[in-house]
């Protein structure tokens, strides 16, 4: 159960990870059988987490993102594609991120999964990004979007607007 050599090719090429040298904090992997029964490798990010403190941003709440598109014609659900591998870390803080492989040290240059206040930033981030439409044509959730349409003739014109 290791990860393929291809895969740290994919990560170390796509800039999110990059081979540490002298890390200040070091975290174990564990590995998570998925729902089609392959192997997703995870950082064990638990002594990091307790000495962060905590990001109190607030999330939406879902019953009220749900309320407020009652009585749209239409709805287009979006899922940004690698929502936390799209924010870069401060690269102060990348090292903190290092972890051991039998392939060697690394350490994410992007935010991954696990880290204490990875919701809240994603979160702040995509508010800030659609501040000018969540409430009017859309409704955000962490890296989850619905564009939310009244008449047909607005629907190109609020998707364009997302993009």
């Amino acid at each position: 159960m290791r990860q393929s050599p291809k895969k740290w090719i994919v990560y170390l090429a796509a800039e999110f990870i990059r081979e540490a040298q002298y890390p200040e904090w070091l975290s174990n992997i564990m590995w998570v059988k998925k729902s089609n029964e392959k192997w997703r490798m995870c950082v064990d990010f638990t002594n990091l987490n307790k000495a962060c403190l905590k990001d109190n941003f607030s999330l939406p709440r879902i019953d009220l993102i749900v309320d407020v598109t009652v009585g749209h014609r239409m709805l287009s659900f979006m899922d940004a594609y690698s929502g936390y591998n799209q924010i870069r870390m401060n690269e102060a803080n990348q090292g903190k991120t290092t972890f051991i492989t039998d392939q060697g040290l690394y350490y994410y240059k992007v935010m991954p999964f696990g880290l204490k206040n990875a919701r809240a930033t994603d979160q702040r981030l995509v508010n800030k990004m659609f501040k000018d439409q969540i409430g009017r044509n859309m409704e955000v959730y962490v890296d989850d979007l619905v564009v939310k349409i009244m008449e047909f003739a607005q629907y190109v014109e609020n998707l364009k607007e997302a993009f």
